[in-house]
């Protein structure tokens, strides 16, 4: 996957196409990432323990990584991601000003 835990992404459809979030978790197996403040979904909790409060709380869901793009820290842009290779290491690539994305 192309898409790393704490990157800057932008939403590129859906609901929330345009925004943009970190990268809070990253679902490799199903091709999924979970991003700040992104597919914001209502979830109904109920109290398990005495003492504890139920009620519905706002989390956020699961969106395929396809529908993302990663945010440049140079340009400041949405791109795709290259790979090059330096000093033996590969490292990730801006594809539109060949920045480094850490």
């Amino acid at each position: 996957m192309r898409i790393k835990k704490g990157d800057t992404v932008e939403v590129l459809s859906g609901n929330d196409k345009g925004k943009t979030g970190e990268v809070l978790e990253v679902i490799p197996k199903a091709d999924k990432i979970i991003v700040k403040g992104i597919n914001i979904r209502k979830k109904h909790v109920k109290p398990r323990k005495q003492g504890e409060e139920g009620g519905i709380i706002s989390i956020e869901s699961a969106i395929p990584s396809s529908k993302v793009n990663v945010v440049c820290a140079k340009c400041g842009k949405a791109t795709r991601i290259g790979y090059s290779e330096e000093k033996g290491e590969k490292i990730r690539v801006c594809k539109k000003c060949g920045a480094k994305i850490k």
